[in-house]
């Protein structure tokens, strides 16, 4: 067997570099580049690999932020279907931790990403080191454990030939449509360093197969059956619909036997806003129209959906006595929720075996045309009052939001995750173009924003790639504005400064809180010594011309049109300070979200949500 002599992480690298996938006859290489900050713990083996190998085409980007690079990586991989990926790289301790929450992201949304986290020295020769964990009933367990909880696949690579079934699996699982997520591999630092003959086999080019599932004859024909028996159908498309690439099959489908689809919020943007059975997001940041045809529709066909609680308003969205769910998804764990008749399929293979076998029967939705027209043109006429508020005091948070939908092209992509933009953009974003919508809200985490539209932007480079997202999440999390001011990929960051948590401040508000509380940037009182004195007023703009970037300021419709139009004219990133009113996000439609309201209080208005909370389950709630 010829060998090669490699170190741990050299080898790695190599590896990394020679994996393809193939879909549809068509190779891509899997692996674009490795994301990073390097630290003791990586520095040395995984950065010495990338600094020194002269044949590893993988390009290095460098972080500023832990989470950051690992959001970016995931909305990369989103944006390119699953078929290309980034590995992310961190030191150990903090380094490694600060990267828990973006592989909870990317595993929640169903989403490949590969970790490779610094870890304490295998030998143990110089414990502690610096940052380690230590735990005196188990020495082996370091802060890296805490990726078990997160991770689809983890290891940690002790011996150097442990690299070899390790890079195995984890590409088994990366590439594996119903199980992908988050991979970890935990690299001990010594272990990185230490060299070892490897086969040269194992760097040779590997081409992995992602194979379309066919869903079985009996399952094919249990699920006709059903369809066959059902005069009301609704299509909830949710974001396996993207990765099947199934947008096409997606509408063919539903023209054929009228139809009506709403969406999830990853699933939106697989169809153009104005097509006459696109009835909007469902549930609880859904649409009028859309959660109508829910609560009376004897069938619900779920393709690529986990159903989750905002598309099903916490299990009381389908209030039709005689409805029954049908799923097409590849992954059993999702197929099979809420009782579901499980058609374990791709969803394009799912959708045409059931296209032709519908056709056959002479199936036919019990709809008629004016029906849904009707119901869409009642909600585009509510989209439009809620795009053209007016009010003295400001701009309303729907009204900006009007306005940067009418700016929008079809090539251009937007990226959101958190707080009242989520629901807003569900409601009434009109989507121009096939996946110009990009939403993180499996994980629904704050931070995930400008991150993702910088991995947007690495992964359609042509387009332009914008982020919208509060004053709240901006705080929070914008590292990697500045890593597309230094690779020169420019982005385009709208924040909506609404003076906090205005998502949560309402919440708190419907369920029986008098003013909100401890939600909203504002100064403590020294009267009263709570967070209720003036908001805070912060100058975002005057934050992103300080890293470089441009920055405009706009506190009224004609400074935002001009803001909007300077900033596509611009080579490098821009963000857009947006001063809208707080609580001008817009509300819910004949729909609900379970929360956990308190039981008992001191409050009368918390005691009379409680009951009414209570009272709508136990009328409405599925158990199952």
């Amino acid at each position: 067997m010829k060998t090669i002599r490699l170190t741990t992480a050299q080898a790695l690298l190599k590896f990394l570099d020679a994996q393809y996938v193939e879909f549809d006859g068509e190779e891509h290489k899997f692996v674009k580049g490795v994301y990073g900050i390097f630290g003791h713990g990586n520095l040395l083996g995984i950065g010495e690999g990338l600094e020194n190998m002269k044949d590893l085409s993988l390009k290095f980007y460098q972080g500023h932020n832990e989470q950051g690079i690992v959001h970016a990586a995931t909305a990369f991989a989103k944006q390119k279907n699953r078929l290309e990926i980034f590995a992310c790289t961190s030191s150990i301790g903090p380094g490694a931790l600060n990267m828990v929450t973006g592989a909870a992201t990317a595993t929640v949304n169903r989403i490949p990403v590969l970790l490779l986290p610094g870890d304490i020295f295998a030998d143990r020769q110089p414990d502690p080191v610096l940052q380690q964990i230590e735990m005196p009933y188990n020495p082996k367990i370091t802060a890296n454990d805490a990726f078990k909880a997160v991770s689809k696949y983890w290891d940690r690579i002790e011996r150097p030939e442990q690299l070899i079934t390790a890079a195995l699996n984890a590409m088994r699982v990366l590439t594996d449509p119903a199980e992908t997520g988050a991979v970890t591999l935990a690299l001990p630092q010594d272990v990185q360093g230490e060299a070892y003959d490897y086969p040269v086999e194992f760097f040779e080019k590997r081409v992995h197969h992602i194979d379309r599932r066919p869903p079985s004859e009996s399952a094919l024909v249990r699920a006709l059956r059903l369809i066959k028996t059902k005069k009301k159908p609704l299509i909830i498309a949710g974001g396996g619909v993207h990765y099947s690439q199934a947008v096409d099959t997606l509408r063919e489908f539903a023209e054929a036997f009228n139809i009506p689809v709403s969406f999830t919020q990853a699933g939106k943007g697989a169809m153009l806003w104005d097509h006459p059975l696109n009835m909007g997001g469902v549930g609880t940041t859904g649409t009028l129209a859309a959660n109508k045809l829910a609560k009376e529709a004897d069938l619900i066909i779920a393709v690529g959906t986990r159903l989750m609680d905002f598309p099903t308003a916490s299990k009381t969205a389908f209030q039709n006595p005689n409805v029954k769910i049908l799923s097409i998804n590849v992954n059993n764990f999702d197929g099979l929720k809420m009782d579901a008749e499980h058609l374990n399929a791709d969803a394009m293979l799912g959708l045409e075996v059931l296209m032709e076998g519908l056709k056959k029967k002479g199936y036919r939705s019990n709809y008629s045309k004016e029906e849904l027209k009707t119901l869409k043109e009642e909600w585009d006429r509510e989209v439009d009052r809620l795009y053209h508020l007016e009010s003295e005091k400001g701009l309303p948070q729907t009204t900006a939001l009007g306005i940067i939908n009418d700016f929008a092209t079809e090539n251009d992509v937007f990226v959101a995750a958190a707080g009242s933009l989520p629901g807003d953009l569900h409601r009434l974003w009109r989507c121009k173009g096939i996946k110009s919508y990009h939403m993180e809200y499996g994980f629904s985490c704050m931070g995930y924003e400008v991150s993702g539209t910088f991995g947007v932007k690495m992964a359609e480079p042509e387009k332009e790639a914008y982020a919208l997202l509060s004053d709240g999440s901006f705080l929070m999390l914008h590292s990697e504005f500045l890593t597309s001011l230094q690779e020169r990929m420019k982005i385009n960051v709208i924040i909506l400064d609404n003076g906090g948590f205005q998502s949560i401040n309402s919440l708190q508000k419907s369920h029986g809180s008098a003013k909100g509380f401890g939600n909203e940037l504002r100064y403590r009182s020294k009267e009263t010594g709570k967070l209720d004195d003036d908001y805070i007023q912060i100058d975002f703009a005057g934050i992103a011309k300080s890293l470089g970037a441009k920055a405009y300021t706009a506190r009224n419709e004609n400074e935002l049109r001009k803001a909007l139009e300077e900033a596509r004219k611009e080579s490098t990133s821009v963000l857009i300070d947006v001063k809208v009113l707080p609580g001008t996000q817009s509300g819910g439609y004949e729909s609900w979200w379970r929360v956990g309201v308190a039981e008992v209080s001191e409050s009368d208005s918390v005691k009379k949500a409680y009951m009414e909370d209570s009272e709508y389950m136990k009328k409405h709630a599925r158990k199952w």
